[in-house]
């Protein structure tokens, strides 16, 4: 990947999201019949896919079951992201089984399988090539065997002068790991996309809290957008769209509100469809 624009390395979970959407009241114990699709997911996955389709040069590093590389990169290519992607000879790719309710909100099943074998020999230093900015989720940082991998990519951003951000990911996670631990892992970053529940656990305080705040829209540095009109379908990647479209504008811009406006239109582009990236 050779451009003069600074190209944003995104690292983490690579998935395969199932979603289950019951198409009549739910039989306890018994059939429902049900709309189910398997499609390409994880967050950080979503996020590289969401920017290299909004015209950001983006890179992107995770692991998979070792029978799915060529899928996930074809995949991930297809949106215009320089894929890196490594496959467990022994571990399945990670799944995700998503129940959608009739508000198209999500509860989610995970298995992290390949995602928690992710370590720094499958980070080679090439993919720094051109790097102006690292964003990963707190899925790496939650993850033991994943989490000294993550702490080192954010000093390694560091050293190389890089901006980071990290988007914290799951209420119940966060909970787990605790408010003292999880808002170290954050220390690091120059912005971190909490939504209102994350935020209400972190309290983070500073000028590189973007909030994200679902039909109310987002705020960042005094400013604020509404969220974008549009018919939810599926509210999957909303935060990772957002994520990605905030961080299109502002990595090169440095403008509030014009990275909050392309944020909210991505995340409306994004639950206006099945599935947790871009419409090809």
């Amino acid at each position: 990947m050779t451009s003069d624009r600074p190209v944003i390395l995104v690292v983490g979970d690579l998935v395969d999201d199932i979603g289950v959407r019951p198409l009549g009241t739910v039989n306890p114990a018994s059939d429902t019949v049900s709309e189910i699709r398997m499609t390409p997911g994880g967050s950080a996955a979503n996020v590289a896919s969401w920017l290299g389709h909004l015209g950001a040069p983006v890179r992107f590093v995770g692991r998979c079951g070792a029978d799915a590389t060529s899928r996930h990169a074809a995949a991930l290519r297809s949106h215009g992201v320089d894929a890196r992607i490594s496959g467990d000879p022994d571990l399945p790719t990670a799944t995700i089984v998503l129940t959608l309710d009739e508000a198209a909100d999500r509860t989610m099943y995970v298995d992290r399988a390949a995602n928690a074998t992710l370590t720094a020999e499958h980070v080679p230093a090439d993919v720094w090539e051109d790097v102006g900015w690292l964003h990963l989720t707190g899925y790496s940082f939650f993850d033991d065997e994943v989490r000294p991998l993550a702490i080192a990519l954010v000093d390694e951003a560091r050293r190389r002068g890089a901006g980071v951000s990290i988007d914290p990911s799951s209420l119940g996670f966060l909970q787990a790991a605790g408010r003292d631990a999880a808002a170290g892992w954050l220390a690091g970053a120059d912005l971190v996309f909490p939504n209102e529940d994350e935020q209400g656990f972190l309290q983070l305080g500073g000028d590189g809290v973007v909030l994200t705040r679902g039909q109310h829209g987002a705020t960042f540095a005094g400013h604020a957008v509404p969220a974008g009109a549009t018919e939810v379908v599926d509210t999957v990647g909303a935060g990772d769209a957002f994520c990605a479209g905030f961080l299109s504008r502002w990595v090169e811009q440095r403008d509030a509100t014009s990275a909050l406006l392309a944020g909210a239109e991505a995340a409306a582009a994004c639950v206006s469809v099945r599935g947790a990236r871009p419409v090809l």
